[in-house]
């Protein structure tokens, strides 16, 4: 993912998470090569980052495609899991918060 396509998935994240309280935990959507967005859930509102270094509590690898479906709500995060279109590695907790989150 190019670094403005990366911005635009910060940016997007970010909105959703405006005026959503803390979650209590970290969670990565990753995108390989060295692309991901870091959402730190223990600040409120939750803050969105381009950081593929720090260590989450979850980690949810999809290609980029799924992600913008999920940030639309085009997607289904439990179906997009079910039938493989995204991974989760970590906390299922985390993860099901974030859903919630993104809703």
């Amino acid at each position: 993912m190019d670094d403005a396509r990366l911005a635009k998935a910060v940016e997007l994240v970010q909105q959703k998470m405006d005026g959503q309280d803390a979650f209590g935990s970290t969670v990565r959507f990753d995108f390989g090569e060295g692309s991901a967005v870091f959402l730190d859930g223990n600040e409120s509102p939750p803050k969105a980052t381009n950081d593929s270094e720090t260590e989450a509590d979850c980690t949810i690898t999809a290609e980029e495609s799924v992600f913008q479906e999920l940030i639309e709500g085009e997607l289904d995060p439990t179906a997009a899991f079910m039938t493989g279109k995204i991974k989760i590695d970590g906390s299922m907790g985390a993860a099901m918060a974030v859903a919630r989150a993104l809703g």
